[in-house]
Protein backbone atom coordinates (compact mmCIF):
# COMPACT_ATOMS: atom_id res chain seq x y z
CA UNK A 1 0.00 0.00 0.00
CA UNK A 2 1.31 3.59 -0.51
CA UNK A 3 2.85 5.60 2.50
CA UNK A 4 0.16 8.68 2.88
CA UNK A 5 1.76 9.84 5.91
CA UNK A 6 5.15 10.76 3.44
CA UNK A 7 3.20 13.26 1.57
CA UNK A 8 4.58 16.48 2.95
CA UNK A 9 8.03 15.40 0.73
CA UNK A 10 8.67 18.76 -1.18
CA UNK A 11 11.15 19.66 -3.90
CA UNK A 12 12.10 23.14 -4.13
CA UNK A 13 9.58 24.26 -2.03
CA UNK A 14 6.63 22.44 -3.26
CA UNK A 15 4.95 20.37 -1.68
CA UNK A 16 4.58 16.77 -2.70
CA UNK A 17 6.84 17.12 -5.96
CA UNK A 18 9.81 14.92 -5.58
CA UNK A 19 13.11 14.16 -7.63
CA UNK A 20 12.47 11.18 -8.81
CA UNK A 21 9.17 11.71 -9.95
CA UNK A 22 10.45 14.06 -12.18
CA UNK A 23 13.03 12.12 -13.17
CA UNK A 24 10.96 8.60 -13.40
CA UNK A 25 8.35 10.79 -15.07
CA UNK A 26 11.12 12.68 -17.68
CA UNK A 27 12.28 8.68 -18.62
CA UNK A 28 8.71 7.45 -19.56
CA UNK A 29 7.55 10.49 -21.46
CA UNK A 30 10.68 10.12 -23.22
CA UNK A 31 9.47 5.48 -23.75
CA UNK A 32 5.77 6.81 -24.05
CA UNK A 33 6.05 9.94 -26.78
CA UNK A 34 8.32 7.30 -28.83
CA UNK A 35 5.75 4.66 -28.44
CA UNK A 36 2.83 6.64 -29.36
CA UNK A 37 4.36 8.24 -32.07
CA UNK A 38 4.55 5.07 -34.18
CA UNK A 39 1.08 3.65 -32.99
CA UNK A 40 -0.63 6.81 -34.58
CA UNK A 41 1.65 6.55 -37.34
CA UNK A 42 0.85 3.22 -38.20
CA UNK A 43 -2.88 2.97 -36.70
CA UNK A 44 -3.92 6.39 -37.35
CA UNK A 45 -5.17 6.11 -34.24
CA UNK A 46 -3.99 6.90 -30.37
CA UNK A 47 -5.58 5.48 -27.27
CA UNK A 48 -5.19 8.12 -24.34
CA UNK A 49 -2.34 6.78 -22.38
CA UNK A 50 -3.44 7.84 -19.29
CA UNK A 51 -4.07 4.09 -17.79
CA UNK A 52 -0.98 3.00 -18.76
CA UNK A 53 1.09 5.21 -17.35
CA UNK A 54 -0.60 5.68 -13.99
CA UNK A 55 0.17 1.63 -14.00
CA UNK A 56 3.71 1.94 -14.86
CA UNK A 57 4.45 5.00 -12.44
CA UNK A 58 2.85 2.59 -9.71
CA UNK A 59 4.79 -0.38 -10.37
CA UNK A 60 8.26 2.02 -10.45
CA UNK A 61 7.74 3.98 -7.10
CA UNK A 62 6.18 0.82 -5.01
CA UNK A 63 9.61 -1.25 -6.08
CA UNK A 64 11.37 1.92 -4.84
CA UNK A 65 10.03 1.31 -1.24
CA UNK A 66 7.28 4.00 0.18
CA UNK A 67 5.49 6.26 -2.08
CA UNK A 68 2.11 8.41 -2.23
CA UNK A 69 -0.73 8.11 -4.34
CA UNK A 70 0.07 11.66 -5.22
CA UNK A 71 3.64 10.98 -6.00
CA UNK A 72 2.29 8.19 -8.40
CA UNK A 73 0.16 11.27 -9.94
CA UNK A 74 2.57 13.47 -10.40
CA UNK A 75 5.01 10.81 -11.97
CA UNK A 76 1.85 9.37 -13.84
CA UNK A 77 1.57 13.60 -14.96
CA UNK A 78 5.01 13.50 -16.47
CA UNK A 79 4.90 10.39 -18.01
CA UNK A 80 1.87 10.82 -20.22
CA UNK A 81 2.87 14.37 -21.70
CA UNK A 82 4.67 13.85 -24.93
CA UNK A 83 2.27 11.38 -25.85
CA UNK A 84 0.06 13.82 -27.21
CA UNK A 85 2.55 15.64 -28.35
CA UNK A 86 3.60 13.01 -30.60
CA UNK A 87 -0.49 12.82 -31.73
CA UNK A 88 -0.12 16.36 -32.44
CA UNK A 89 2.94 15.98 -35.18
CA UNK A 90 1.99 12.83 -36.44
CA UNK A 91 -1.87 13.56 -37.18
CA UNK A 92 -0.55 16.67 -38.84
CA UNK A 93 3.02 17.18 -40.45
CA UNK A 94 3.54 14.00 -42.37
CA UNK A 95 1.64 15.28 -44.68
CA UNK A 96 4.78 16.76 -45.52
CA UNK A 97 5.61 13.42 -47.24
CA UNK A 98 1.99 13.03 -48.80
CA UNK A 99 2.59 16.49 -50.76
CA UNK A 100 5.84 15.71 -51.96
CA UNK A 101 7.33 18.91 -49.75
CA UNK A 102 9.53 16.10 -48.31
CA UNK A 103 10.75 13.07 -49.50
CA UNK A 104 12.27 9.49 -47.96
CA UNK A 105 14.13 10.45 -44.50
CA UNK A 106 13.98 14.02 -44.68
CA UNK A 107 15.97 14.72 -42.08
CA UNK A 108 18.34 17.69 -41.50
CA UNK A 109 19.27 19.43 -38.40
CA UNK A 110 17.42 22.21 -39.03
CA UNK A 111 14.13 20.40 -40.08
CA UNK A 112 14.66 18.67 -36.46
CA UNK A 113 14.64 22.15 -34.95
CA UNK A 114 11.47 23.50 -37.04
CA UNK A 115 9.80 20.45 -35.88
CA UNK A 116 11.02 20.42 -32.75
CA UNK A 117 10.40 24.45 -32.37
CA UNK A 118 6.49 24.14 -33.33
CA UNK A 119 6.47 20.99 -30.60
CA UNK A 120 7.49 22.96 -27.84
CA UNK A 121 5.11 25.99 -29.31
CA UNK A 122 2.26 23.84 -28.62
CA UNK A 123 3.42 22.30 -25.25
CA UNK A 124 4.04 25.87 -23.86
CA UNK A 125 0.65 27.11 -25.32
CA UNK A 126 -0.87 23.81 -23.79
CA UNK A 127 0.35 24.32 -20.21
CA UNK A 128 -0.10 28.18 -19.62
CA UNK A 129 -3.68 28.08 -20.93
CA UNK A 130 -4.63 25.03 -19.65
CA UNK A 131 -3.32 26.26 -16.13
CA UNK A 132 -5.98 28.83 -16.66
CA UNK A 133 -8.61 26.64 -17.83
CA UNK A 134 -8.68 24.19 -15.26
CA UNK A 135 -9.83 26.78 -12.50
CA UNK A 136 -13.46 26.75 -14.43
CA UNK A 137 -13.66 23.38 -16.66
CA UNK A 138 -11.88 21.24 -13.07
CA UNK A 139 -12.43 23.36 -9.88
CA UNK A 140 -15.62 25.20 -10.41
CA UNK A 141 -17.85 23.67 -13.21
CA UNK A 142 -16.23 19.92 -12.63
CA UNK A 143 -16.51 18.37 -15.75
CA UNK A 144 -16.20 14.26 -15.57
CA UNK A 145 -12.97 14.23 -17.42
CA UNK A 146 -13.53 10.36 -17.77
CA UNK A 147 -9.84 9.40 -18.18
CA UNK A 148 -8.82 11.45 -15.63
CA UNK A 149 -11.38 9.95 -13.13
CA UNK A 150 -10.14 6.18 -14.35
CA UNK A 151 -7.04 7.47 -13.67
CA UNK A 152 -7.25 8.35 -10.03
CA UNK A 153 -9.33 4.89 -9.56
CA UNK A 154 -6.69 2.98 -10.58
CA UNK A 155 -4.08 4.61 -8.61
CA UNK A 156 -6.57 3.81 -5.90
CA UNK A 157 -7.20 0.81 -6.21
CA UNK A 158 -3.93 -0.08 -7.13
CA UNK A 159 -2.47 -4.22 -6.31
CA UNK A 160 -0.68 -4.01 -3.21
CA UNK A 161 0.64 -7.72 -4.08
CA UNK A 162 1.97 -6.17 -7.82
CA UNK A 163 -0.01 -9.12 -9.96
CA UNK A 164 -1.33 -5.56 -12.24
CA UNK A 165 2.41 -4.62 -12.52
CA UNK A 166 3.18 -8.90 -13.40
CA UNK A 167 0.45 -8.56 -16.24
CA UNK A 168 1.51 -5.31 -17.77
CA UNK A 169 5.10 -5.93 -17.89
CA UNK A 170 4.32 -9.09 -18.87
CA UNK A 171 2.27 -9.03 -21.92
CA UNK A 172 5.14 -5.97 -22.82
CA UNK A 173 7.85 -8.92 -23.38
CA UNK A 174 5.71 -11.07 -25.01
CA UNK A 175 5.19 -7.77 -27.38
CA UNK A 176 8.03 -6.70 -27.79
CA UNK A 177 9.27 -10.62 -28.76
CA UNK A 178 7.08 -11.05 -31.32
CA UNK A 179 7.82 -7.36 -32.79
CA UNK A 180 11.48 -7.69 -32.71
CA UNK A 181 10.94 -11.34 -34.44
CA UNK A 182 9.08 -9.85 -37.16
CA UNK A 183 10.43 -6.32 -37.58
CA UNK A 184 13.95 -7.05 -36.92
CA UNK A 185 14.47 -10.86 -38.14
CA UNK A 186 11.76 -11.22 -40.50
CA UNK A 187 10.92 -14.40 -38.59
CA UNK A 188 7.27 -13.37 -38.43
CA UNK A 189 5.10 -11.85 -41.36
CA UNK A 190 4.46 -8.34 -40.97
CA UNK A 191 0.79 -9.61 -42.68
CA UNK A 192 -0.95 -12.44 -44.15
CA UNK A 193 -2.86 -12.16 -47.39
CA UNK A 194 -4.17 -13.67 -50.53
CA UNK A 195 -2.67 -12.94 -53.89
CA UNK A 196 -6.01 -14.83 -54.93
CA UNK A 197 -8.34 -12.35 -53.64
CA UNK A 198 -6.30 -10.01 -54.57
CA UNK A 199 -6.29 -10.92 -58.11
CA UNK A 200 -10.24 -10.85 -57.75
CA UNK A 201 -10.43 -6.70 -56.22
CA UNK A 202 -10.71 -7.89 -52.64
CA UNK A 203 -7.73 -6.51 -50.54
CA UNK A 204 -8.00 -8.21 -47.75
CA UNK A 205 -5.39 -9.89 -45.18
CA UNK A 206 -4.37 -9.85 -41.55
CA UNK A 207 -1.53 -7.50 -39.67
CA UNK A 208 0.36 -9.58 -37.35
CA UNK A 209 0.08 -7.19 -34.80
CA UNK A 210 -0.04 -7.18 -31.11
CA UNK A 211 -0.37 -3.73 -31.02
CA UNK A 212 -3.43 -3.73 -33.08
CA UNK A 213 -5.21 -6.27 -30.97
CA UNK A 214 -4.54 -4.70 -28.05
CA UNK A 215 -5.73 -1.03 -28.78
CA UNK A 216 -8.86 -3.06 -30.31
CA UNK A 217 -9.61 -4.64 -26.75
CA UNK A 218 -9.34 -1.09 -25.07
CA UNK A 219 -11.74 0.61 -27.83
CA UNK A 220 -14.27 -1.83 -27.30
CA UNK A 221 -16.55 -3.77 -29.01
CA UNK A 222 -19.09 -1.19 -30.05
CA UNK A 223 -16.19 0.83 -32.15
CA UNK A 224 -14.08 -1.93 -33.36
CA UNK A 225 -17.07 -3.61 -34.53
CA UNK A 226 -18.29 -0.29 -36.50
CA UNK A 227 -14.64 0.15 -37.63
CA UNK A 228 -14.64 -3.17 -38.94
CA UNK A 229 -18.12 -1.80 -41.29
CA UNK A 230 -16.01 0.91 -42.61
CA UNK A 231 -13.65 -2.02 -43.82
CA UNK A 232 -16.41 -4.44 -45.65
CA UNK A 233 -18.13 -1.05 -46.67
CA UNK A 234 -14.76 -0.37 -48.52
CA UNK A 235 -12.76 -3.78 -49.03
CA UNK A 236 -15.96 -5.73 -49.84
CA UNK A 237 -18.26 -3.56 -51.96
CA UNK A 238 -16.80 -0.67 -53.02
CA UNK A 239 -13.85 -2.14 -54.89
CA UNK A 240 -14.52 -5.18 -55.38
CA UNK A 241 -18.29 -4.61 -56.29
CA UNK A 242 -17.70 -1.09 -57.55
CA UNK A 243 -15.06 -2.32 -59.87
CA UNK A 244 -17.43 -5.34 -61.84
CA UNK A 245 -20.66 -3.32 -61.95
CA UNK A 246 -18.86 -0.88 -63.90
CA UNK A 247 -19.43 1.69 -61.25
CA UNK A 248 -16.18 2.74 -61.18
CA UNK A 249 -13.95 2.05 -64.59
CA UNK A 250 -11.09 1.60 -62.63
CA UNK A 251 -9.88 0.00 -59.24
CA UNK A 252 -8.10 3.12 -58.61
CA UNK A 253 -10.54 5.54 -58.88
CA UNK A 254 -13.00 3.26 -56.15
CA UNK A 255 -9.89 3.53 -54.08
CA UNK A 256 -10.00 7.38 -54.55
CA UNK A 257 -13.84 7.35 -53.62
CA UNK A 258 -13.58 5.16 -50.95
CA UNK A 259 -11.13 8.00 -49.60
CA UNK A 260 -12.61 11.11 -50.10
CA UNK A 261 -15.84 9.14 -48.34
CA UNK A 262 -13.64 7.94 -45.20
CA UNK A 263 -11.93 11.49 -44.59
CA UNK A 264 -15.59 13.54 -45.24
CA UNK A 265 -16.84 11.08 -42.67
CA UNK A 266 -13.65 12.17 -40.37
CA UNK A 267 -14.25 15.80 -40.67
CA UNK A 268 -17.54 15.50 -40.60
CA UNK A 269 -17.22 14.32 -37.16
CA UNK A 270 -15.42 16.79 -36.46
CA UNK A 271 -18.25 19.58 -37.56
CA UNK A 272 -20.88 17.31 -35.27
CA UNK A 273 -18.44 17.77 -32.37
CA UNK A 274 -18.60 21.20 -32.63
CA UNK A 275 -21.92 21.72 -33.38
CA UNK A 276 -22.76 19.47 -30.39
CA UNK A 277 -21.04 21.78 -28.14
CA UNK A 278 -22.78 24.92 -29.27
CA UNK A 279 -25.95 23.70 -28.77
CA UNK A 280 -25.28 22.19 -25.41
CA UNK A 281 -24.44 25.82 -24.88
CA UNK A 282 -27.40 26.92 -25.41
CA UNK A 283 -29.62 24.20 -23.70
CA UNK A 284 -27.02 24.99 -20.88
CA UNK A 285 -27.30 29.02 -20.94
CA UNK A 286 -29.15 29.42 -17.69
CA UNK A 287 -27.05 26.73 -16.02
CA UNK A 288 -23.49 28.09 -17.42
CA UNK A 289 -24.29 31.36 -15.87
CA UNK A 290 -24.92 30.25 -12.32
CA UNK A 291 -21.98 27.88 -12.29
CA UNK A 292 -19.22 30.95 -14.00
CA UNK A 293 -20.19 32.98 -10.63
CA UNK A 294 -18.28 30.66 -8.77
CA UNK A 295 -15.18 32.32 -10.66
CA UNK A 296 -15.66 35.06 -8.34
CA UNK A 297 -14.11 33.07 -5.45
CA UNK A 298 -11.24 33.02 -7.35
CA UNK A 299 -8.71 35.44 -5.31
CA UNK A 300 -7.71 38.24 -7.71
CA UNK A 301 -4.24 38.43 -7.14
CA UNK A 302 -4.17 34.90 -8.56
CA UNK A 303 -6.43 35.97 -11.13
CA UNK A 304 -3.55 38.29 -11.90
CA UNK A 305 -0.79 35.53 -11.60
CA UNK A 306 -2.48 33.34 -14.33
CA UNK A 307 -3.16 36.25 -16.69
CA UNK A 308 0.50 37.37 -16.74
CA UNK A 309 1.90 33.87 -17.05
CA UNK A 310 -0.77 32.95 -20.13
CA UNK A 311 0.40 36.17 -21.85
CA UNK A 312 4.32 35.85 -21.10
CA UNK A 313 4.09 31.96 -22.28
CA UNK A 314 2.27 33.07 -24.93
CA UNK A 315 4.58 35.74 -25.96
CA UNK A 316 7.28 32.60 -26.15
CA UNK A 317 5.40 30.58 -28.60
CA UNK A 318 4.74 33.51 -30.75
CA UNK A 319 8.63 34.02 -30.92
CA UNK A 320 9.16 30.09 -31.60
CA UNK A 321 6.66 30.24 -34.38
CA UNK A 322 8.01 32.95 -35.97
CA UNK A 323 11.33 31.84 -35.72
CA UNK A 324 10.16 28.08 -37.16
CA UNK A 325 9.22 30.03 -40.64
CA UNK A 326 5.81 31.03 -39.74
CA UNK A 327 5.05 35.02 -40.35
CA UNK A 328 4.57 37.30 -38.54
CA UNK A 329 0.84 37.73 -38.99
CA UNK A 330 0.19 34.05 -39.39
CA UNK A 331 1.50 33.15 -35.90
CA UNK A 332 -0.32 36.24 -34.43
CA UNK A 333 -3.71 34.61 -35.89
CA UNK A 334 -2.18 31.29 -34.49
CA UNK A 335 -2.21 32.44 -30.95
CA UNK A 336 -5.87 33.67 -31.08
CA UNK A 337 -6.90 30.40 -32.82
CA UNK A 338 -5.17 28.10 -29.87
CA UNK A 339 -6.77 30.43 -27.37
CA UNK A 340 -10.37 29.64 -28.69
CA UNK A 341 -9.41 25.79 -29.74
CA UNK A 342 -8.21 24.95 -26.49
CA UNK A 343 -11.11 26.00 -24.75
CA UNK A 344 -13.45 23.63 -26.79
CA UNK A 345 -11.00 20.74 -26.54
CA UNK A 346 -11.24 21.46 -22.68
CA UNK A 347 -14.77 20.90 -22.88
CA UNK A 348 -15.46 18.03 -25.62
CA UNK A 349 -12.33 16.33 -23.50
CA UNK A 350 -14.02 17.03 -20.28
CA UNK A 351 -17.57 15.98 -21.42
CA UNK A 352 -16.50 12.65 -23.87
CA UNK A 353 -13.29 11.75 -23.40
CA UNK A 354 -12.47 12.50 -27.01
CA UNK A 355 -10.34 15.09 -28.49
CA UNK A 356 -10.12 15.60 -32.66
CA UNK A 357 -6.90 17.53 -32.04
CA UNK A 358 -6.13 17.35 -36.18
CA UNK A 359 -9.46 18.69 -36.63
CA UNK A 360 -9.48 21.41 -34.39
CA UNK A 361 -6.01 22.36 -36.39
CA UNK A 362 -7.59 22.28 -39.63
CA UNK A 363 -10.12 24.69 -38.25
CA UNK A 364 -7.40 27.05 -37.30
CA UNK A 365 -5.70 26.43 -40.30
CA UNK A 366 -8.98 27.73 -42.85
CA UNK A 367 -9.78 30.56 -40.51
CA UNK A 368 -6.13 31.59 -40.79
CA UNK A 369 -6.02 30.84 -44.57
CA UNK A 370 -9.20 33.15 -44.80
CA UNK A 371 -7.28 36.30 -44.01
CA UNK A 372 -3.70 35.93 -44.70
CA UNK A 373 -2.40 33.57 -47.86
CA UNK A 374 -0.40 30.82 -46.96
CA UNK A 375 1.96 28.48 -48.03
CA UNK A 376 1.50 24.14 -48.02
CA UNK A 377 4.30 24.53 -45.42
CA UNK A 378 3.30 27.35 -43.33
CA UNK A 379 -0.01 25.73 -43.26
CA UNK A 380 1.24 22.49 -42.25
CA UNK A 381 3.26 24.02 -39.32
CA UNK A 382 0.22 25.72 -38.30
CA UNK A 383 -2.01 22.49 -37.84
CA UNK A 384 0.50 21.22 -36.04
CA UNK A 385 0.62 23.51 -33.40
CA UNK A 386 -2.48 23.55 -32.53
CA UNK A 387 -2.83 20.26 -32.93
CA UNK A 388 0.01 19.69 -30.29
CA UNK A 389 -1.55 22.49 -27.76
CA UNK A 390 -5.06 20.86 -28.01
CA UNK A 391 -4.10 17.48 -27.68
CA UNK A 392 -1.68 18.33 -24.67
CA UNK A 393 -4.53 20.74 -23.02
CA UNK A 394 -6.58 17.44 -23.36
CA UNK A 395 -3.64 15.06 -21.54
CA UNK A 396 -3.06 17.82 -19.00
CA UNK A 397 -6.78 17.84 -17.33
CA UNK A 398 -7.38 14.46 -17.13
CA UNK A 399 -3.86 14.36 -14.97
CA UNK A 400 -5.47 17.76 -13.05
CA UNK A 401 -9.06 15.58 -13.45
CA UNK A 402 -6.80 13.01 -11.29
CA UNK A 403 -5.01 15.04 -9.14
CA UNK A 404 -8.18 17.01 -7.93
CA UNK A 405 -10.03 13.22 -7.08
CA UNK A 406 -6.66 12.23 -5.09
CA UNK A 407 -5.45 15.37 -3.38
CA UNK A 408 -2.81 16.67 -5.59
CA UNK A 409 -0.94 19.71 -5.52
CA UNK A 410 -1.65 21.21 -8.88
CA UNK A 411 1.37 23.47 -8.87
CA UNK A 412 3.46 20.37 -8.50
CA UNK A 413 1.24 18.08 -11.73
CA UNK A 414 2.34 21.26 -13.94
CA UNK A 415 6.12 21.32 -13.20
CA UNK A 416 5.89 17.46 -13.70
CA UNK A 417 3.77 18.20 -16.62
CA UNK A 418 6.17 20.54 -18.28
CA UNK A 419 9.22 18.83 -17.29
CA UNK A 420 7.30 15.73 -19.57
CA UNK A 421 6.08 17.61 -22.07
CA UNK A 422 9.84 19.29 -22.76
CA UNK A 423 11.09 15.67 -23.41
CA UNK A 424 8.41 14.93 -25.39
CA UNK A 425 9.13 17.66 -27.73
CA UNK A 426 12.30 16.50 -28.66
CA UNK A 427 11.59 12.72 -28.58
CA UNK A 428 8.59 13.00 -30.41
CA UNK A 429 10.75 15.02 -33.68
CA UNK A 430 13.30 12.60 -33.75
CA UNK A 431 10.75 9.54 -33.41
CA UNK A 432 8.82 10.94 -36.13
CA UNK A 433 12.28 11.27 -38.80
CA UNK A 434 13.21 8.05 -37.76
CA UNK A 435 10.23 6.13 -38.11
CA UNK A 436 9.30 7.95 -41.91
CA UNK A 437 12.84 6.78 -42.43
CA UNK A 438 12.50 3.52 -41.88
CA UNK A 439 9.41 3.13 -43.85
CA UNK A 440 10.83 5.12 -47.00
CA UNK A 441 7.61 7.91 -46.63
CA UNK A 442 4.50 7.93 -45.68
CA UNK A 443 1.00 6.29 -46.58
CA UNK A 444 -0.85 2.96 -46.62
CA UNK A 445 1.56 1.71 -49.42
CA UNK A 446 4.67 2.28 -47.18
CA UNK A 447 2.91 0.77 -44.07
CA UNK A 448 2.47 4.38 -42.53
CA UNK A 449 -1.11 5.18 -43.47
CA UNK A 450 -0.65 7.91 -41.15
CA UNK A 451 -5.28 8.77 -41.60
CA UNK A 452 -5.67 12.09 -39.67
CA UNK A 453 -2.09 13.64 -41.78
CA UNK A 454 -3.50 12.55 -45.33
CA UNK A 455 -7.32 14.35 -43.84
CA UNK A 456 -5.07 17.48 -42.83
CA UNK A 457 -3.25 17.58 -46.69
CA UNK A 458 -6.50 16.92 -48.37
CA UNK A 459 -8.05 19.89 -46.53
CA UNK A 460 -4.86 21.97 -47.55
CA UNK A 461 -4.55 20.76 -51.25
CA UNK A 462 -8.53 20.09 -51.91
CA UNK A 463 -10.20 17.30 -52.17
CA UNK A 464 -10.47 15.20 -55.23
CA UNK A 465 -14.80 14.99 -55.37
CA UNK A 466 -15.84 17.88 -54.00
CA UNK A 467 -19.60 16.57 -54.27
CA UNK A 468 -18.64 13.31 -52.50
CA UNK A 469 -16.49 14.73 -49.87
CA UNK A 470 -19.55 17.24 -49.38
CA UNK A 471 -22.18 14.88 -48.85
CA UNK A 472 -20.01 13.00 -46.47
CA UNK A 473 -19.21 15.42 -44.37
CA UNK A 474 -23.28 16.30 -44.19
CA UNK A 475 -23.73 12.55 -43.20
CA UNK A 476 -20.72 12.02 -40.86
CA UNK A 477 -21.95 15.49 -38.96
CA UNK A 478 -25.23 14.44 -38.61
CA UNK A 479 -24.08 10.56 -37.62
CA UNK A 480 -22.60 12.13 -35.03
CA UNK A 481 -25.48 14.13 -33.72
CA UNK A 482 -27.07 10.95 -33.57
CA UNK A 483 -24.71 9.44 -31.48
CA UNK A 484 -23.62 6.99 -33.67
CA UNK A 485 -19.75 6.66 -33.77
CA UNK A 486 -18.92 7.72 -37.21
CA UNK A 487 -15.57 8.73 -36.77
CA UNK A 488 -14.49 5.03 -36.42
CA UNK A 489 -16.73 4.32 -39.58
CA UNK A 490 -14.37 6.99 -41.50
CA UNK A 491 -11.62 4.98 -40.47
CA UNK A 492 -12.24 1.79 -41.22
CA UNK A 493 -13.09 3.00 -44.69
CA UNK A 494 -10.19 4.64 -45.07
CA UNK A 495 -7.90 2.26 -43.65
CA UNK A 496 -6.20 -0.87 -45.07
CA UNK A 497 -8.19 -4.02 -44.27
CA UNK A 498 -5.00 -5.63 -42.81
CA UNK A 499 -5.13 -2.32 -39.95
CA UNK A 500 -8.91 -3.12 -39.29
CA UNK A 501 -8.65 -7.02 -38.95
CA UNK A 502 -6.82 -7.13 -36.21
CA UNK A 503 -8.31 -4.24 -34.86
CA UNK A 504 -11.56 -5.97 -34.41
CA UNK A 505 -10.42 -9.49 -32.98
CA UNK A 506 -9.35 -7.21 -30.47
CA UNK A 507 -12.88 -5.91 -29.88
CA UNK A 508 -14.19 -9.29 -30.63
CA UNK A 509 -12.12 -10.91 -27.73
CA UNK A 510 -13.71 -8.20 -25.61
CA UNK A 511 -16.77 -9.01 -26.47
CA UNK A 512 -16.51 -12.64 -25.18
CA UNK A 513 -14.47 -11.97 -22.10
CA UNK A 514 -16.90 -9.45 -20.83
CA UNK A 515 -19.67 -11.86 -21.71
CA UNK A 516 -17.33 -15.44 -19.56
CA UNK A 517 -15.84 -13.16 -17.11
CA UNK A 518 -17.51 -9.81 -16.80
CA UNK A 519 -14.93 -8.62 -13.83
CA UNK A 520 -12.01 -9.26 -15.65
CA UNK A 521 -11.93 -5.84 -17.81
CA UNK A 522 -9.50 -4.23 -15.76
CA UNK A 523 -7.13 -6.89 -16.20
CA UNK A 524 -8.06 -7.07 -19.81
CA UNK A 525 -6.92 -3.59 -20.38
CA UNK A 526 -3.86 -3.69 -18.75
CA UNK A 527 -2.97 -6.63 -20.94
CA UNK A 528 -4.22 -4.51 -23.79
CA UNK A 529 -1.98 -1.90 -22.85
CA UNK A 530 1.24 -4.30 -22.08
CA UNK A 531 0.72 -5.58 -25.92
CA UNK A 532 0.30 -1.88 -27.15
CA UNK A 533 3.40 -0.73 -25.26
CA UNK A 534 5.46 -3.53 -26.15
CA UNK A 535 4.85 -3.37 -29.97
CA UNK A 536 5.22 0.68 -29.81
CA UNK A 537 8.59 0.71 -27.76
CA UNK A 538 9.98 -1.89 -29.57
CA UNK A 539 9.18 -0.89 -32.89
CA UNK A 540 10.65 2.73 -32.71
CA UNK A 541 13.87 1.42 -30.64
CA UNK A 542 14.47 -0.69 -33.95
CA UNK A 543 13.55 2.72 -36.21
CA UNK A 544 15.93 4.44 -34.43
CA UNK A 545 18.27 2.29 -34.46
CA UNK A 546 18.72 1.76 -38.12
CA UNK A 547 18.29 5.38 -38.20
CA UNK A 548 21.38 5.71 -36.64
CA UNK A 549 23.79 3.47 -38.15
CA UNK A 550 22.05 3.53 -41.71
CA UNK A 551 20.81 -0.18 -41.53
Amino acid sequence: MSDQTNQERSLFGIMQLSLRSLIFGALGSILITASSMYVALRMSALPWPTIFVAVLSMALLKALGKTTLNEINITQTAMSAGAMVAGGLAFTLPGLWINGIWEGQAYTTGRLWQVIGIALAGVILGSVLTWFLRQRFIDHEALPFPIGKAAADTIVVGDAGGKKSALLFGTMGLSAIFTFLRDNLGWIPAAISSKWLYAKNFQLGFWMSPMAVGIGYIIGTLYTGVWFIGALLSYVIIIPLGTALNLFPTVQEAVSFKNTLGIGLMVGTGIGVLLAYFVSLLKKKNNTVVKNEALVDVPKANKKKVRVWALLGTAVAFVITVACGIGPLPSFLLMLGVLLASAMAAIISGETGINPMEIFGIIVLLAVRLIVPVDAFTSFMVAAAVAVACGYSGDMLFDYKAGRMLGTNPVAQMISQIVGGLAGAVVAALAMFAVVGQFGGVGPDKGLPAGQAFMVSQMINGVGAPVVFGIAVAIGALLYLLKVPVMTLGIGIYLPFEISAPMFLGGAIRFITDRLRPNSAGNGNIAASGLLGGEGITGVGIAIFKMITGG
